[in-house]
């Protein structure tokens, strides 16, 4: 037999490529994340628990062997005239014991266990849906941040070039020196705003190598998963009741609790084996010699009372199907729920789009036409400023509800347990139930 292998991955991106698209980043997150690898064990180590019960359906084979010193004194030594017996005992025995009939334990309790397997699987399946989704979060963030950085370092260049016309006014005697201030000022803020986006950036990066793995490198913007949708918010509720894994999941604890209730009824029953053993004993209770048999028995064992214990166990297990029962509803109003507020943030968003698109482009002309009025004196220094930033607000806003809006629809797939299909990821295969591998 081969010693069972442990291995515990010290650096997990070790072997892994860069991911650039979205699809490898959530692959490579899948694979590799500790959160979707611990289902995964969790699933392995239930299963060897369904082994364990069909245990019961084999005979057990005993061998027993012994040698040491015994002392009899009984009537039968005593009849004899020896009293006390002193011996050198040896004994040998080998014992086959095969389950005929449990009260219906074993095959209840082999239930049982697929069906604690199905729900550890759809674990699995959960824990890799919504790993995807973190990995989805963080490879767009990572997107929005270098969009934000790139939009705060054009605004510091704007104010750079009209702080520039002001120290050229001022150089000439026609500027003021309040002027001077006020961009000076403006200035500094567009500088410290560079530097805080540039800091979230780096938080995302972060963020990025903690749920996928590795560092960003060479990220691209995803298509948008729009034809993934469907028509409906009631079309994607009846696709997430049909198909989310947690739910699905918590179905099986029903069954799970079911199968226990069922193996709790089985001492309510006599239990019938067939007991096959063979015994070679030397100098055993002060007789001296070789003592051999062999039996073929058939044994029926049934208890009559025991203080009620299994009565209690009885009805606690019917209490345990009643909770696991109502885990599950909750958790499909938790499922419905989700679709709802993912359905309702992408309609929002969605609809806020043309406002900010709009914001932008009146943003932009007015601030084009607030520079052709202040190099003829018609526009204060304070009223181009102020458009500057307008439109540096504008366009930061655009830019994060375009990311909010793409990331909504991910999680609607995410809420529908249809993201890494949608995504073209194949499942953990700890992710298969036991039927499927039947």
């Amino acid at each position: 037999m081969k010693p069972l292998a442990i291995v515990i991955p010290l650096c997990i991106s070790v072997g892994i490529a860069n991911a650039d698209t979205l699809q490898e980043a959530v692959d490579a997150t899948v694979k590799t994340n500790p959160d979707v690898l611990a289902a995964t064990h969790e699933r392995q180590a239930v299963s060897k628990e369904v082994d364990q019960a069909k245990a019961g359906y084999y005979p057990t084979l005993d061998l027993a062997v012994g040698t040491g010193w015994e002392m009899t004194d009984n009537p039968s030594t005593r009849a004899s005239g020896r009293g006390e017996v002193h011996l050198n005992r040896d004994e040998a025995s080998l014992n086959l014991r095969q389950m005929l009939f449990d009260g219906f334990e074993t095959p209840n309790e082999v239930d049982r266990q697929e069906a604690r397997t199905n729900s550890r699987a759809f674990g699995v399946y959960s824990a890799a849906e919504n790993t995807a989704l973190d990995a989805v979060l963080a490879y767009h963030n990572v997107l929005r941040q270098q969009k934000l950085v790139e939009l705060a370092q054009t605004n510091l260049e704007a104010h750079q070039r009209t702080h520039d016309q002001i120290m050229l006014r001022a150089e000439r005697g026609v500027g003021r020196k309040a002027d001077m201030e006020q961009s000076l000022g403006r200035l500094a803020l567009a500088e410290a705003n560079l530097k805080s986006e540039q800091a979230n950036l780096r938080d995302a990066e972060t963020a990025y190598i903690r749920v996928v793995g590795m560092p960003p490198s060479s990220l691209s913007l995803p298509d948008s998963p729009i034809s993934m949708l469907p028509a409906s918010v009631d079309e994607a509720i009846a696709t997430a009741i049909e198909n989310h894994p947690t739910l699905r999941l918590a179905s099986y604890d029903v069954e799970s609790a079911q199968a226990q209730h069922a193996t709790a009824k089985a001492p309510f029953y006599p239990d019938l084996h067939f007991e096959l053993g063979t015994r070679a004993d030397h100098d055993i209770d002060g007789q001296e010699g070789k003592d051999k048999d062999i039996t073929a028995m058939l044994r029926l064992r049934y208890n009559l009372y025991n203080g009620g214990r299994d009565s209690a166990r009885r009805e606690e297990t019917a209490f345990l199907i009643n909770q696991a029962a109502e885990i599950r509803n909750n958790t499909h109003r938790q499922v419905e729920e989700s679709v709802r507020l993912s359905w309702n943030a992408w309609q929002t968003l969605n609809a806020q789009m043309p406002a900010r698109e709009q914001h932008v482009q009146s943003s932009e002309k007015a601030r084009d036409a607030y520079q052709q009025q202040f190099s003829l004196g018609q526009r204060t220094l304070l009223d181009l400023l102020d458009s500057e930033n307008e439109v540096f607000r504008a366009r930061t806003a655009l830019v994060n509800t375009k990311y909010d809006e793409l990331y909504a629809m991910y999680r609607i797939l995410n809420s529908m347990g249809m993201l890494l299909q949608g995504l073209n990821v194949e499942l953990p295969e700890a992710a298969a139930t036991i039927a499927a591998n039947q």
